[in-house]
């Protein structure tokens, strides 16, 4: 599985299916009974020091969202060159702000369904968190790093509109008005309470244009732009750059063309026939504030005794948030990190990178576990996604065991 990012870069660029056949970058992973499950992974090693850097298994969540998202989009080694691909395919190049810098890394498609994942038979397409937690653990048998993760339905979603009133999206009128209607539980409306249901509306209009992914980035209409997919010819030489005002979302269609096409595919050990069409993320599993989807059920609404559980082992955790997410605000992550009562070792204050303030950060521990909590100034959802250099430098001084 090794490989020298540079020289294939350069194959890529040559002949984008010598480049990925020469990776390895991909294979499958059977778990479950019969290994009916088939959980496609991305693994790519430290360029530091493979031997002695730490190994990493990277869950994209969602649940539903393809591995190759976070490879391309956050932590990966390699990303789309925006600049430069022109017609109907994107170019890749190289990320300078990899995690693969300091650690080795599987990138993993999960639950079935995710990605290039897949299961042999439609049973074994419905989930549960139970189970998918189960299958990933049975991928690969413990510190632990989160980024933005939902950890608590009800603190996690109730958060949101704490969030959106501190970052002054919605007034203190509206917001005072709303939590006094409804007893500050936004997550869990009583259907009968009309003047909750009133504000919250007022609430909702406030925000509908917010990019909730990170609240200060330009909106734009996702449905419009997968249409393009759709509305494009197989052999249209036009497709890149994508015309208009940029906005994320833009990026994300690189992605769809890159890792539908045939020859990728085939480079990447994906098998025939196993998977329909390869998107980001699976909307069929996404939660909709109900207690299942189509083919998910969401039987874990809270993890924080998991963590409370983790107290008492010998374990090192980091959890960061970026400050401008809006899916799961980092106020609502320190709720559930304080409802822990951890010590505090290092009380709140900044950390630097390249003498800028990068974030802000606190250290708890209790006995042999310790957890180091951090604010990635400026990170949206996604923090290394928007804050590469900030966010590896972070990892690197944890995984060394330094200060942040």
């Amino acid at each position: 599985m090794q490989y020298c990012l540079t020289s294939l870069l350069k194959l890529y660029q040559a002949s984008m299916e010598n480049f990925l056949s020469n990776s390895k970058l991909g294979n499958y992973v059977g778990v479950g009974e019969e290994e009916k499950v088939q959980l496609y992974y991305y693994f790519v090693e430290s360029e530091r020091d493979p031997e002695n850097d730490p190994l990493m298994l990277w869950l994209t969540g969602g649940p539903g969202c393809s591995g190759l998202s976070s490879f391309v989009y956050e932590i990966g080694p390699l990303t789309f060159d925006y600049a430069n691909s022109i017609g109907d395919f994107p170019k890749l190049e190289l990320k300078s702000n990899s995690w693969t810098k300091v650690a080795n890394i599987i990138f993993i498609d999960q639950p079935a369904g995710s990605g290039y994942s897949y299961a042999k038979t439609s049973e074994a397409y419905n989930f549960n968190d139970t189970l998918a937690v189960a299958l990933t653990y049975e991928f690969l048998r413990k510190g632990y790093i989160q980024g933005n993760a939902l950890t608590d339905h009800y603190i996690d979603f109730n958060g949101r509109v704490i969030y959106a009133h501190r970052m002054g999206l919605i007034s203190d009128k509206i917001y005072q008005s709303t939590k006094a209607n409804c007893n500050g539980n936004y997550a869990e409306v009583d259907p009968n309470n009309v003047s909750c249901l009133n504000d919250l509306q007022r609430v909702d209009r406030c925000l509908k244009n917010i990019r909730r992914a990170h609240i200060l980035e330009p909106w734009c209409d996702l449905p419009f732009l997968m249409s393009i997919l759709k509305e494009t010819p197989a052999n249209a030489r036009s497709l890149f750059p994508i015309e208009g005002p940029w906005c994320r979302e833009k990026n994300y269609i690189y992605s769809y063309v890159w890792a539908n096409d045939k020859a990728v595919k085939k480079a990447l050990n994906v098998r025939e026939g196993t998977t329909l069409e390869w998107v980001r993320c699976n909307d069929s599993m996404h939660y909709r504030g109900k207690e299942r989807t189509e083919s998910y059920v969401y039987d874990v609404k809270s993890v924080i005794d998991d963590h409370r559980h983790l107290i008492s082992k010998s374990c090192r955790a980091l959890i960061y948030s970026g400050d401008h997410d809006m899916v799961v605000p980092h106020s609502s992550t320190e709720e559930w990190i304080d409802s822990l009562k951890l010590p505090i070792t290092d009380d709140w204050e900044p950390w630097f990178v390249d003498g800028q303030v990068a974030g802000y950060k606190v250290k708890y521990s209790q006995n042999d576990y310790e957890m180091t909590y951090a604010t990635v100034k400026g990170g949206g959802h996604t923090a290394p996604e928007y804050k590469p250099e900030q966010c590896l430098a972070m990892v690197d001084r944890w995984f060394s065991g330094y200060p942040l």
